[in-house]
């Protein structure tokens, strides 16, 4: 009679592990977040600058920056000049100056 009670109980915890199981809410599985390569931001805006100055024939001084933009595989860095001139530089994922477009 005692190996039919051992049965019996190992029975029971095994389905009640079962059921617990069963029961758990699953978690949800969220996708792994792609960090972006750290870039540094205040050598890309300098190149932006020195690169309008050159095309607007001015001094680095004269040009501002409005906006820096991150997007999947590319930085965008909008600014003018004091001459109210709008320009757009892109950079790659890496922080390479790819070109310098008007706006």
């Amino acid at each position: 009679m005692m190996p039919e009670k051992k049965n019996c109980c190992w029975a029971l915890a095994l389905t009640a592990l079962l059921l617990n199981a069963c029961s758990a809410e699953p978690q949800p599985q969220f996708a792994q977040q792609a960090h972006p390569p750290v870039v540094q931001n205040a050598a890309m805006v300098e190149t932006c600058k020195q690169e309008a100055a050159y095309r607007y024939n001015t001094r680095v001084q004269r040009i501002s920056v409005i906006d820096l933009k991150q997007y999947q595989g590319s930085f965008e860095i909008k600014g003018s000049t004091t001459r109210q001139e709008g320009f757009t530089c892109s950079f790659d994922e890496s922080g390479q100056f790819l070109h310098l477009s008007t706006l």
